[in-house]
Order: C-alpha cells, then sequence, then structure tokens
C-alpha cells in the first residue's frame, strides 16, 4: 500500500469515528426544533386547547370543522389558481430570460444582478411596495387593490413573479451552461432549426433545472402567507347568508393563521387542523410533481 492510499484509509476511519460526534449536536436541535414541534402539531389538531399544555382530545371534531368550513374551501381554490398561475408565468418569463442571458449579449452579468436582486427583498416589505406602487396606480381609476378581488389576484401574480422569476433565472442559467455544446453542434449539422434545437435538445436537456424550478414555484405558490397578508391581508370580504365571512384573496396560509389568532381559542384546534391538512397537501403535490418530473429527465 503506498503511503497516499493508507493516507487516505487513516483520513476516513477518522471521520468515520468522529462523525457522530458533529452529527448529534445538529440531530438534537433538528429534533428540539422541528420533529417533536411537527408530531405534538399533529396531536393537537386532534384537541381543543387555549395553552398547549391544556388540550382536550374531541377526534376527528376539528378535521370535520375544517373541511366544513367555506372560507377554508374558498381560500383553497384560490391558493390553487395562483399557484398554477403563478407557475406557468414565473417558469416560462425565467427560462426565456435565461435563454436570452445566455446568447452572449453584452452586460449579460448586469442584467443578472438586476433581475435576481428582488429575490433578496423580505416578502412583507416587498408585499408593501407594491401596494403603495399598485394604489398609486388604482387611484386614478377610483379603486383600489383592496376593493377588487379580480385585481387583488392579478397583484399577488405580479408580485410572485417580480420577486420569484430572477431566482429560478439563476437555475435555469445553470441548467442551460450545461447542455453539451457537441449535442447543440450535431443538430446544427443535422440542419435543425433554433426552434427546433430548443425544444428538441435544450429543454430535454434542462430538465433537471425545470423539475426543481417547477418544485420551487409550486410549493412556494401554496405556501406563500407574509405577500399575501401586507398585500392585500385577505381582502375584500364577502358576507355569506349565515352571518359568517369569506376573505376573497385570502390563500391558504393566511386563512389559517386567521383561524388560530383571530376567532379565539375556540378555533385553535380547528386551525391546527387545517396547518395539518395543509402539509398533507404541499407534500402531496410536490411529492408528485417531482416524481413525474423526473421520469423526463434525460440521463447524461
Amino acid at each position: 500500500m503506498t503511503k497516499k492510499a493508507k493516507g487516505g484509509s487513516i483520513r476516513q476511519s477518522s471521520i468515520r469515528r468522529w462523525a457522530p460526534l458533529f452529527i448529534c449536536p445538529v440531530f438534537v436541535a433538528f429534533c428540539i426544533g422541528f420533529v417533536w414541534p411537527f408530531i405534538q402539531g399533529i396531536y393537537l389538531s386532534f384537541c381543543n386547547f387555549k395553552l398547549v399544555s391544556k388540550a382536550t382530545f374531541v377526534g376527528l371534531d376539528n378535521y370535520v370543522q375544517a373541511l366544513a368550513d367555506a372560507s377554508f374551501a374558498h381560500s383553497f381554490w384560490y391558493t390553487a389558481a395562483t399557484a398554477i398561475v403563478s407557475l406557468v408565468l414565473i417558469n416560462v418569463i425565467a427560462f426565456a430570460v435565461a435563454y436570452a442571458l445566455t446568447q452572449n449579449l453584452k452586460g449579460s452579468n448586469i442584467f443578472r444582478t438586476i433581475f435576481f436582486m428582488p429575490n433578496l427583498i423580505g416578502g412583507i416589505v416587498l408585499g408593501y411596495i407594491w401596494s403603495m406602487i399598485f394604489d398609486g396606480i388604482l387611484q386614478a381609476y377610483s379603486t383600489s387593490i383592496l376593493l377588487d378581488s379580480t385585481l387583488g389576484f392579478w397583484g399577488l401574480i405580479i408580485l410572485m413573479c417580480w420577486q420569484q422569476i430572477g431566482y429560478m433565472m439563476i437555475i435555469y442559467i445553470a441548467g442551460l451552461q450545461a447542455v453539451p455544446e457537441d449535442m447543440i453542434e450535431a443538430a446544427k449539422i443535422d440542419g435543425a432549426t433554433k426552434l427546433q434545437t430548443l425544444f428538441k435538445v435544450i429543454i430535454p436537456n434542462v430538465m433537471p433545472s425545470i423539475t426543481i424550478c417547477t418544485f420551487l414555484s409550486l410549493t412556494n405558490g401554496f405556501k406563500l402567507f407574509d405577500q399575501n397578508l401586507a398585500l392585500t391581508g385577505g381582502l375584500p370580504f364577502i358576507i355569506q347568508p349565515d352571518g359568517g365571512t369569506i376573505n376573497t384573496t385570502e390563500m391558504l396560509a393566511l386563512n389559517i393563521y386567521n383561524t388560530f389568532y383571530t376567532s379565539g381559542a375556540a378555533t385553535r384546534g380547528v386551525a391546527q387542523a387545517k396547518a395539518v391538512l395543509f402539509f398533507v397537501l404541499v407534500a402531496g403535490l410536490g411529492l408528485a410533481q417531482l416524481a413525474y418530473t423526473r421520469k423526463r429527465e434525460v440521463q447524461q
């Protein structure tokens, strides 16, 4: 055995011996900060509680109330529509921008920085900035983003696109730069047009990036909270025949928040049940999307 191989073997043995010492603190912190609260949250979804230490088990009552809540159903369909529209627009525009910026344009690095910068702004700040922009424009038409649910919907779409396109663009640029040049050259030699090269060569090779960006866009669309809170706060609202109200631009995360904090202690268990359903929905959609798009990735 050479000295180099012997040194490598000793190093690997030392890593295996001391790895648990470095992994354990992180694992313990993960269990305390995530695993235990997650398990406790699932348990509390079956309880009525004002304080966590004084929870009363009520079975599936909270889930029955959550599924019967008209505002929860409305927020689900509203969130689904917002997520799907934003998913398509964000990925199409981000890919188009990334493709343009990989065509040897002058100043492409500056444009990449400019497009990425909105992603650095926090959601609450971003929501208030766009709220002032929209109200400044809509004031000329004697309306507000808080008075029209259609305006609120497209306001959220614009905000999400403006914030996330730059981030997805970076991922697409990395994927485009990884496309083998010999495949593109072979397509040119075979007489393929730029459009044929794009759809038959480039896009199939960029499928790993498409998988990642689709997953992030989909889950971010469903989990949106702070932008929704700052931009519209769920307004406007409609009054139901039974006296209840439905906030027409309220997404799922904001609906859960409002149920927990603004409806009193009696509905905290219902809010927790909604949160569990929310987790199952987002996790299920995310895993299904990953399985679907990964099957279409090109093995290089």
